[in-house]
């Protein structure tokens, strides 16, 4: 598809979201709002914010949040002057009680975020959102498991919802060119709304999936400051203005302020430099969860195994999240064929 230079790719900056996961949900008031501020003045479109794993997320099971979630949505609401502020919202760990607090605290979009079979869960949350006056957004995580054409069948029904986008996540990472290129060139194709993109870099493809995604027709895409994020991270803002502008997008972003902002204001508080290290680098390459680590780990342990060699089953079976407690069952299968050996 050639590039439409008149287009405007939409920029969706996920540090204070996604990059939560990588500094352990430890924002500070004075942190979020320094980098909202910021992004704010480099011209990003919309600046997503929550805990990592979405409203209501500060958890057991998740990471507890350093500072309650809504303080820090209400704190940058009053710093955001253009651009709009948004949070994520996992149906079964957010609910709609948790959207109209994030409504009455400032956030005007809020991203829906289900497995990529099962937008239908999405439905009530999508439609509270615009009831609540704020920008619904369809989110289908790890959009490498399923075909083009089911994914186009889940879009349509965030559309149906209400939805004013749809956003496919390549969450593991797993994702080449030509997987985003299948996938985004239907939606373009097929649908009445706007397609975005959210790339994870645990094979190191992340802004060249995130420009793929925009020569096919994607309108928004995700980024944050330094890659910071889950596994080895996003697609690295900084890179993708700088690439973008290259090329010709319009994406109203500036290019020598967002690096700025990433190197003085978000460098600083990272507990690690973003790089592509073994784990996620298998995440990647077998499909799965990041919260699958810690108990393949385990299993491997109790086991005798390479956990690399469980990742990767569990990766040839498409396991989902929530599945984390049939991993033991995996290892101990695995470790049958191993002795049967």
């Amino acid at each position: 598809m050639s590039l439409d230079k008149n287009r405007k790719i939409h920029i969706v900056d996920t540090t204070l979201r996604d990059g939560s996961h990588a500094v352990s949900h430890s924002y500070t008031v004075e942190q979020v709002t320094a980098i909202a501020s910021g992004l704010d003045k480099v011209g990003v479109d919309i600046i997503e914010l929550s805990h990592g794993d979405g409203l209501a997320g500060s958890s057991i099971n998740y990471g507890f949040s350093a500072t309650p979630e809504m303080e820090l949505i209400r704190a940058a609401s009053q710093v955001v002057r253009r651009a709009r502020l948004g949070v994520l919202l996992l149906p079964g760990v957010g609910t709609i009680e948790d959207l109209k607090e994030a409504r009455a605290n400032g956030a005007q979009v809020v991203r829906v975020a289900t497995h990529v079979t099962e937008a239908d869960i999405a439905i009530q949350h999508l439609k509270a959102a615009r009831e609540l006056g704020m920008m619904p957004v369809g989110f289908l995580m790890m959009a490498h498991m399923a075909p083009p054409k089911k994914i186009l069948e889940q879009a349509q029904i965030f559309v149906d919802a209400g939805a004013e986008y749809v956003n496919i996540a390549d969450s593991a990472g797993y994702m080449t060119p030509d997987d985003v290129r299948a996938r985004i060139s239907l939606l373009v194709e097929k649908l009445p709304i706007p397609v975005g993109f959210h790339a994870h870099n645990n094979l190191g493809l992340a802004v060249a999936n995130a420009l793929t995604a925009a020569e096919c027709g994607a309108d928004y895409i995700d980024v944050t400051c330094r890659g910071l994020g889950a596994g080895a991270g996003n697609a690295q803002a900084e890179v993708v203005a700088g690439v973008f502008q290259r090329l010709g997008y319009s994406t109203g972003l500036d290019f020598y302020s967002y690096m700025d902002l990433a190197e003085n204001v978000v460098e600083p508080i990272m507990q690690r430099p973003q790089i592509i290290k073994s784990a996620p680098l298998m995440l990647g390459y077998a499909g799965v969860y990041s919260s699958f680590l810690l108990h393949t780990y385990r299993a491997a342990e109790k086991f005798h195994l390479n956990p690399r060699d469980i990742l990767v089953e569990l990766g040839r079976r498409g396991m989902v999240g929530g599945q984390e407690d049939m991993i033991i069952d995996v290892a101990h299968a695995l470790s049958l064929a191993k002795t049967e050996c």
